[in-house]
């Protein structure tokens, strides 16, 4: 037993190193990109009980797509995602492996609670001053679907945003992600529940395949 508490000891020394090394890491990029204000912590315990901690400060959850099987996984979301998109109360920004400056921004919006939420986001956020935004509903164009888009892009519109609207065809899971390599964008908004959400269980269908198939980053808004 004495020899067991030892390594499980020593195990945890391991652990806590490795963990203030990635976070040493994290912080040497970000101060040679420029960031000042930089507060590292190294926290013990379930991740997302951690974050709800400490989400109450912050503006934006930045989490990546895939840990640290991805390369073994990719067809598969991180395993602490959803629960972590569950659980927050704030946009989840979640990274991709590949980045580039954000210039160009899709808003995926099916006139839900969420994508109304998304597009009050973006409209109060000032991350997104100055980008290009387009406000996108798959579907037919019908009068109410053209109705809602109008509603969205006027709100964008008073906020100051170059905001545009656009109606495509064809299914959300396979018709956003064609625009957003047709069109180049490098940014995806959208809800994190759709119309038929069961919200205690998962978060919508289209926005899980947009997460495992969008090659730029996706911003989840509840």
């Amino acid at each position: 037993m004495e020899e067991l508490a030892g390594l499980d000891a020593q195990r945890s020394k391991l652990m806590a190193l490795r963990g203030r090394a990635i976070l040493d890491d994290a912080q040497a990029i970000l101060t040679r990109a420029g960031v000042a204000e930089i507060t590292t912590r190294l926290r013990h315990g379930d991740i997302v009980d951690t974050v709800a901690e400490v989400e109450q400060d912050a503006g934006m959850i930045l989490i990546g797509k895939r840990g640290e099987a991805a390369d073994f996984a990719k067809g598969h979301l991180g395993s602490n995602l959803e629960r972590i998109v569950r659980a927050s109360h704030k946009p989840v920004f979640v990274a991709s492996r590949a980045f580039r400056p954000i210039e160009k921004v899709l808003v995926a919006y099916d006139g839900g609670a969420s994508a109304m939420k998304a597009v009050d986001h973006i409209s109060r956020s000032a991350l997104f001053a100055g980008l290009s935004v387009v406000v996108a509903t798959v579907g037919s164009p019908s009068a109410e679907v053209k109705h809602r888009l109008e509603n969205a892009h006027a709100q964008l519109r008073a906020a100051g945003l170059a905001a545009e609207t656009k109606i495509v065809e064809g299914q959300p899971e396979t018709a956003l992600g064609k625009l957003v390599d047709a069109e180049g964008f490098d940014m995806l908004v959208m809800g994190a529940y759709g119309h038929s959400r069961i919200r205690s269980l998962v978060i919508g269908s289209t926005t899980t395949e947009m997460l495992r198939s969008c090659k730029v980053p996706v911003v989840l808004v509840k």
